[in-house]
């Protein structure tokens, strides 16, 4: 047996000194030749060259500790194990047996929900059959199917659209409808080949609060093209002027994430510009243009709605917007002071997603089950149902008319999009994006030639009636709301916490 003349213990890699023959651990005496170059017992000049490996066969194993040299001090060690595993299987029981008790708490927790929920709709049950029994005596009709009655806004919700209101709306929609058929895209608007050369012009960063991050939704103004507005998930609603890189203003007062924006375009000196948000928080707000501050000032909260606001679009009179929840009802509201002005009869189902059609006659709703309803506008009476045939149930999230007014882009399935032909009513043309994309906005543009779709891998635009695909922007990720810029000369989208700009190369 060998030790270590510096740590005085048995070496695991022994090694003998030529100038003094000592033995060392070689990891220790390779350690004092780089700091001192001499024998440490002898004081001589040494080298790694000087040190002669030891080979021990069989090789020399460690000695036993003093505690388990022998059979007391091995009984010591037995004991103490065995006191181990024993505390360590008491604490085992302590908790299982709290495990279990936890446990039947809950189950009879469960039990007793179970019985409370089943004694309150037997009380339910006899309540309508109550009612049912004094409707009949008095002669007044119960509600359908046994509904329950919405006791707010009964009077609002049952009123049918005003007189004067369905005026306005008739007469826009006979102009628009009239100037559309004559309409064709101004000589200067962006060309499906042009769209073919789009690159990234500009990103817009740091945008919103970092915590909780992202962009929902975006939507530019028409009048003053540098300025857009972000609503995101930090609850806020942000107005940007892209010319001179400043946040213009940063409006508060949402309690959950914001989900759509938009904006009403000044109609003269005494209806200024108007900026609208809808959110999770089931409330739509308004702010209006102060022209002798400059600021932006609350206008008006819509708190019509019982479910998360779900669509919002401004109809083409620029007097009314239009709201789609998830209660099931849509709602008509003026943009003075937001008074309600027609909320719908309950659906079957909760409704997804918005649209107006560009003549202002038709309104378009998304819904669960992968239906698209459409309404008169003027009677509140459903003009066409659509529903993709063969497609597995999905959420339609969002929709667009197509400006010509014969045409509306939807997703009819996960991950692909059709263009319906509202005349029909039929798909025309179905375009698949791929297993992994996720569709989370469409758009056509305003000369109804491009048709947009951003989702989990980035954007696409494709050209209407050739179907081709023209570009596609997959630099930022995943796009969550997309907006043609003016003349379609540039495509702006909201990509996490930022807003980016594709257009023609410079």
């Amino acid at each position: 047996m060998f030790f270590c003349a510096i740590s005085g213990e048995p070496p695991q890699d022994p090694v003998v000194s030529q100038k003094s023959g000592q033995v060392y651990e070689r990891r220790l005496i390779l350690k004092y030749i780089t700091e001192n170059g001499t024998d440490p017992i002898t004081g001589d000049k040494l080298e790694e060259s000087d040190l002669i490996t030891l080979k021990a066969n069989p090789k020399a194993a460690a000695p036993r500790p003093p505690s388990a040299t022998s059979i007391p001090a091995l009984l010591h060690l037995l004991q103490n194990e065995w006191d181990a595993l024993m505390l360590e299987t008491f604490s085992l029981k302590q908790q299982y047996n709290s495990v279990r008790q936890e446990l039947s708490y809950a189950l009879y927790a469960q039990d007793a929900a179970t019985r409370v929920v089943a004694r309150l709709i037997r009380e339910r049950d006899a309540a309508r059959e109550a009612l049912g029994s004094i409707s009949a005596t008095m002669g007044v009709a119960p509600t359908a199917n046994g509904a329950d009655v919405d006791m707010a806004d009964t009077a609002q919700d049952a009123g049918a659209l005003p007189e004067e209101v369905q005026k306005k709306i008739e007469e826009t929609h006979q102009t628009l409808s009239a100037q559309r058929k004559k309409r064709k895209p101004p000589a200067e608007y962006v060309t499906p080949a042009e769209v073919k050369t789009f690159t990234s012009k500009h990103t817009i960063p740091s945008l919103h609060s970092p915590s909780p991050s992202g962009i929902n939704a975006l939507a530019v103004s028409r009048t003053e093209p540098a300025q857009f507005l972000t609503g995101g998930n930090d609850k806020i609603v942000q107005l940007y002027d892209r010319s001179t890189d400043k946040v213009l203003a940063s409006l508060p007062g949402h309690q959950k994430k914001v989900t759509h924006v938009a904006f009403r375009e000044a109609l003269s000196e005494s209806e200024p510009t108007l900026l609208l948000s809808a959110s999770a928080d089931k409330t739509v707000r308004m702010w209006t243009h102060d022209s002798a501050s400059g600021e932006y000032r609350p206008n008006a909260v819509i708190r019509t709605h019982k479910g998360e606001v779900t669509g919002l679009a401004v109809h083409p009179t620029n007097t009314l917007v239009a709201l789609a929840s998830a209660d099931r009802t849509y709602s008509l509201h003026d943009l003075v002071k937001g008074d309600l002005v027609y909320r719908s009869p309950a659906a079957d189902e909760p409704l997804t997603s918005l649209d107006v059609h560009p003549d202002g006659a038709l309104l378009a709703v998304g819904t669960p089950t992968s239906t698209i309803q459409i309404y008169d506008i003027r009677s509140g009476a459903i003009a066409a149902l659509l529903s993709p045939p063969d497609s597995s149930p999905f959420t339609v999230k969002t929709l667009s008319f197509s400006e010509n007014g014969y045409h509306m882009l939807a997703p009819d399935s996960l991950s692909s999009v059709a263009i319906w032909d509202l005349r029909k009513p039929k798909i025309a043309h179905s375009i698949p994006l791929g297993e992994g994309f996720k569709v989370n906005k469409v758009v056509y543009d305003l000369s109804a030639q491009l048709l947009g779709v951003a989702g989990s891998e980035g954007a696409r635009v494709f050209a209407h009636k050739t179907w081709e695909e023209l570009v596609r922007f997959e630099e930022g990720g995943e796009v969550t709301d997309l907006v043609y810029g003016e003349q379609g000369k540039e495509i702006w989208g909201a990509s996490g916490r930022e807003v980016r700009i594709w257009g023609l190369p410079a």
